[in-house]
């Protein structure tokens, strides 16, 4: 942390306490004997540090991932990418990976970066190859999340440079984490727990209508998507802090369109401006970005990743996020004059199945339109925009306007 500024103790212990004991176990927390993975960089010390006493003292188990840090001389990240073949590149430990899946009940990994632009200059195409080789881990643990057995949350613990990226002072960024998770209040998970309940009446209302599909219309956007069948639309379920989006995994068949975004991406260790997408019978035929197209047109080549996986909508009422962050946990649930919503490309959601996803198959999941990738990347717009849901007895009703949810 840079000398002028440390965030105090007390304001980690409560971070800490929100993530092991609201944030995991879908609002519930961890119980005791449960075996808990936290995964940290260097640059978050202090909050990990917090995070094993807050495990230690639920009476959970502790599996610690703790990685090295970028810095003006070491760069361990991009020296992976330059210096490991083809076979490196795509190793998987298999056995290992299975026994920790089958180990572990949670997982919670703080965002730290001291360098945001790490793998800049990186060859997209090697990132690409490492990331897909990760894929198997991640349908372990879904399928352990289909079956309850499984949850997990994401933080974030700032830096100076993240700090910078986002023309913050680093004071001022701690504020909005700060505000962002309800630290400044008594008692943050009594906080979170009103907030949710307050999510959960728009939910449960979305939930209600016949909804067939979307008509998102704006000066940045004019896109169709289709809901699907069986849907269920998600929020308030622990497994981002802050959270105070709604969103569903429509079917990507039905995706017609054209899409602009004011909000910068960082994805890959680059950063990537101006993004323009145009759909065309669910995947998206063409892109555009002004800076660092490489990377994302490079991103949209993987297996399943020109298709939508999530539709997101973030009513204003609730966000207590009014700065931009230049980290997407935060972005995609930033507050201010319209809110936000925003698409992911890739993977879709197994909880916005409107049923018990652990009895669904994988030729199930295709049927229905769920994408299957080893992407999911959401890219923000937070412009002026009207969302307006075509209902299945062909009436239609705007369900949100002017930044917030109209039903």
């Amino acid at each position: 942390m840079a000398k002028s500024f440390t965030i105090s103790r007390k304001i980690l212990e409560k971070y800490a306490d929100v993530l092991v004991n609201f944030a995991l176990g879908s609002g519930r927390g961890i119980k005791g004997g449960e075996v808990v993975r936290i995964v940290a960089r260097e640059s978050s010390k202090p909050l990990f540090i917090e995070l094993r006493k807050a495990v230690l003292k639920a009476g959970g188990h502790i599996i610690a991932h703790y990685g090295p840090e970028a810095d003006e001389k070491h760069n361990p990240a991009k020296d992976f990418y330059e210096l490991a073949s083809r076979d490196q590149l795509t190793f998987f430990p298999e056995k290992y990976y299975k026994g920790l899946v089958d180990t572990i009940d949670h997982n919670v990994v703080i965002i730290s970066e001291e360098n945001k632009k790490e793998l800049e200059g990186v060859d997209p195409k090697k990132i690409m190859l490492a990331s897909g080789s990760m894929k198997l881990l991640q349908e372990w643990l879904r399928k352990k999340e289909n079956q309850k057995k499984f949850t997990w949350t994401l933080g974030l613990f700032g830096t100076p440079a993240m700090a910078r990226e986002a023309g913050l002072s680093l004071k001022t960024y701690w504020d909005q984490i700060i505000k962002a998770c309800f630290l400044d209040k008594k008692n943050p998970v009594q906080e979170w727990k009103k907030v949710f309940e307050k999510l959960e009446k728009y939910r449960k209302k979305l939930n209600q209508l016949p909804i067939e599909k979307f008509h998102i219309k704006g000066k940045d956007i004019d896109l169709w998507i289709t809901q699907g069948e069986k849907r269920a639309w998600v929020g308030g379920t622990g497994r981002n802090i802050p959270s105070f989006e709604l969103f569903t995994s429509p079917d990507w068949r039905g995706t017609e369109g054209w899409i602009r975004f004011n909000q910068p991406l960082y994805r890959y260790g680059n950063l990537i401006t101006g993004i323009e997408l145009w759909f065309k019978n669910g995947r998206v035929v063409k892109s555009k970005a002004r800076k660092n197209h490489k990377v994302l047109k490079e991103m949209i080549k993987q297996k399943n990743a020109d298709k939508v996986g999530e539709f997101s909508m973030t009513d204003k009422r609730f966000s207590r996020i009014t700065a931009f962050m230049a980290e997407t946990l935060y972005d995609e649930n930033v507050g201010g004059k319209y809110g936000n919503t925003h698409i992911a490309l890739g993977a879709s959601y197994h909880d916005c199945y409107g049923g018990d996803p652990s009895k669904v198959t994988k030729k199930g999941w295709e049927k229905l339109g769920f994408n299957d990738s080893a992407v999911h990347t959401d890219i923000i717009s937070t412009t002026d925009r009207i969302i307006t849901a075509y209902l299945k007895d062909g009436k239609k009703r705007v369900v949100y306007k002017n930044g917030q949810y109209t039903i």
